[in-house]
């Protein structure tokens, strides 16, 4: 059941990241870097450095990381990554409702992320909110990515909002700092990839543990 806000939205247009925010991925991305490491390098990777890696586009980060070797951990990686999905990936508790909230209270929403559009729409699917996301802006859409503001100006320009008007919410610091880029709002939510006191200190509009608490920020504060 969808609630309404007994408060006017701040935000007209919400711009999500997917992994870590709208979609529980954290364990398939972790196990899926482990894997490729493991079969192409024969090297054990510790999830603190996988979740590091979180939000930044694939080939790149590895590529940084490995350079001789990037190409063939980027394949490994996806395909075990898509063999994978659905026994791995989880759902947020509360999500689906927050989506269907902010549609009935007339708040434009999209999901602008580092993955390709095939897969982020997979990952929606796998957690059930797929009807409820239209726009999904992926890694073919732009040039550059996430710290960067492209992405996000583009998931504005696709909806045709202003982007002074948005707010977006992810779990990285990357995402704070595409919002700042952007001139958008930025709110980070501590139950994905990134530490409450990195996140903190990049001074986020907000910082929300839990999903109800970002969901009374984006539906409005209720009444008095």
């Amino acid at each position: 059941m969808t609630t309404q806000p007994s408060a006017a939205p701040p935000w007209p247009t919400v711009l999500f990241d997917l992994d870590g925010t709208l979609a529980d991925t954290i364990p398939l991305i972790v196990a899926s870097y482990q894997h490729a490491f493991r079969t192409v390098l024969g090297e054990e990777v510790e999830e603190a450095r996988a979740r590091a890696w979180i939000g930044r586009p694939l080939l790149p980060a590895l590529l940084e990381e490995e350079p001789d070797h990037g190409h063939a951990l980027d394949a490994a990686y996806r395909e075990w990554n898509l063999a994978n999905t659905a026994r791995l990936i989880r759902r947020y508790d509360g999500v689906p409702q927050l989506l269907e909230s902010l549609a009935a209270a007339g708040v434009a929403t999209a999901v602008v992320t580092s993955k390709r559009r095939e897969t982020a729409r997979l990952a929606l699917e796998g957690v059930g909110i797929d009807h409820l996301v239209d726009v999904v802006v992926g890694l073919e859409d732009t040039d550059r990515h996430k710290p960067a503001p492209d992405p996000l100006l583009h998931g504005a320009s696709v909806l045709g909002v202003d982007p002074l008007t948005c707010v977006y919410v992810g779990d990285a610091t990357v995402d704070v700092r595409a919002a700042r880029a952007a001139g958008m709002a930025a709110v980070a939510v501590a139950w994905g990839a990134g530490e409450a006191d990195a996140l903190a200190a990049e001074a986020p509009d907000a910082l929300v543990g839990e999903v109800a608490a970002l969901a009374t920020l984006l539906l409005g504060a209720p009444a008095s």
